[in-house]
């Protein structure tokens, strides 16, 4: 049996962070992966959707260059290209990983984890047979998550897709339905409407991005509307069913109709991967679909952690990379704080890109906050006017007892960049005076971080 310190279950961003750390820290670590290095984020999410939200922005711009003095005949693209291209960007990013496992003398073992009922683990190749054993004082689990699916309705990644089939489709389809709006289902509405899909998106809470403040999601609806894409919300999807070749999607509430389309991607969120590791062998508590920890992510079993997906909401990469660290460096002794959750920041790189940290303003109402609320338009921004982008605005909520700020809101071009000034402000506690009294490059985007904060408590300049 090989023994390590460390034994990381699962290699996308939470676990190769975590291994990376716990080399650093000393810990002799090992991390068993069943597919490829990087997970699903490098593999088959954050990075290849990404390459292809750029060819999407680049293939928007290109429609408006008459605005800027440029004109060409015989705009065209090569899909296969663009899908090539993104799964290039997927290889180099695993062969990195690869690289960084070398580099930390992490040893690598290929194959799927089960526990034991001794708390040790057998690596199983593709056949289920036993290839290694290992075993460790400190397992982290960091399975991650999977697409979730509505009903029995199963997919074939060619008709009814998940976001693996939508990366990698063969041609763009005619018409889409998209069931779900969160940022999964919106990127790739934009994606797809780009290259001239007839896209309608599905949703069933009143607002598309629902976890997004009102204004914010009512910017990208009302883009999204420019550009052709049909939004249903309010809406129920009630089966989904390939009939003669097409894809029929049957809907309900405020909504009552069939769609058909020739492709349906679902986006209706992520469950933990908690099946097939043995988790019953060794009685970790599971509920919900994913593991249950405690705030320094062990499990109810001594000597078993997870982090990431697999222990739940937020599904995001930085967060799993995030408490891969905060847990390893607690069990290795050190004075660490807890991550506070409040200061995570989300983002959806559709266009205008969307990106948010902290409460909207209807959350802070609802918690008793009494607010002042800043709202700076692009179109006031001279950077924007330039690039010729202006849609979209920065929304800034401080609670006035304190001066505190306690959620940012952006939407519009490198929004997903400009959040990190007010996740850091956030983390600092910082007043409505210091971001103020930062002074801010000119002309920038940025300046609007600083102009949104002013109108909040009457003091922004440029408008």
């Amino acid at each position: 049996m090989n023994q390590f310190d460390v034994i990381v279950i699962g290699s996308g961003p939470g676990g190769y962070t975590t291994a990376i750390r716990a080399s650093q820290l000393g810990f002799k670590t090992a991390i068993i992966e069943k597919e490829q290095l990087g997970g699903v984020c490098l593999n088959w999410g954050c990075i290849p959707t990404k390459a292809l939200l750029k060819n999407a922005e680049l293939m928007n711009s290109m429609k408006h260059m008459q605005n800027f003095g440029i004109t060409f005949d015989n705009l065209n693209f090569d899909f296969e290209k663009i899908i090539s291209r993104s799964r290039g960007v997927a290889d180099v990013s695993e062969k990195g990983v690869r690289y960084l496992m070398k580099k930390n003398k992490i040893e690598v073992f290929e194959g799927a984890a089960l526990f034991n009922k001794d708390k040790s683990l057998s690596v199983l190749n593709k056949s289920g047979k036993e290839i290694n054993k290992l075993s460790a004082d400190h397992i982290i689990i960091a399975t991650g998550a999977r697409a979730r699916t509505i009903g029995n309705i199963n997919f074939d990644e060619e008709k009814i897709m998940s976001s693996t089939g939508a990366m990698i489709a063969k041609k763009v389809p005619q018409k889409l339905t998209i069931v779900g709006s969160g940022a999964i289902g919106i990127e790739f509405a934009y994606f797809y409407n780009a290259f001239g899909s007839e896209v309608t998106i599905i949703e069933m809470l009143p607002n598309i991005l629902p976890v997004e403040d009102k204004d914010i999601s009512d910017v990208v609806a009302k883009e999204f509307k420019k550009n052709g894409i049909k939004i249903l919300t309010e809406t129920k999807t009630e089966s989904v069913e390939i009939k003669n070749d097409k894809v029929v999607t049957k809907v309900s509430g405020k909504n009552n109709e069939e769609l058909i389309s020739d492709v349906v991607l679902i986006a209706i969120g992520v469950q933990g991967n908690i099946e097939k590791l043995g988790l019953e062998n060794i009685g970790v508590i599971t509920e919900k679909n994913s593991i249950k920890v405690d705030k320094n992510y062990k499990t109810n079993v001594e000597g078993i952690y997870a982090i990431g997906d697999v222990i739940g909401p937020p599904w995001l990469a930085h967060v799993a990379s995030s408490e891969g660290i905060n847990c390893i460096e607690k069990i290795k002794g050190m004075h660490v704080p807890d991550i506070d959750y409040s200061t995570i920041p989300g983002c959806t790189y559709c266009q205008p890109q969307v990106a948010s940290v902290g409460l909207t303003e209807k959350k802070a109402k609802e918690e008793g906050y009494d607010i002042a609320v800043g709202k700076f338009p692009f179109s006031a921004s001279g950077k924007s006017r330039a690039m010729g982008d202006t849609a979209g605005m920065i929304k800034v909520i401080f609670d006035k007892k304190y001066d505190e700020l306690i959620g940012a809101h952006i939407v519009g071009a490198e929004a997903t960049e400009l959040i990190t000034e007010f996740v850091l402000a956030k983390s600092l506690e910082a007043t409505h005076e210091q971001i103020l009294k930062t002074v801010h490059a000119h002309p920038t985007l940025s300046e609007a971080n600083m102009e949104a904060v002013g109108v909040a408590y009457n003091e922004a300049i440029n408008i």
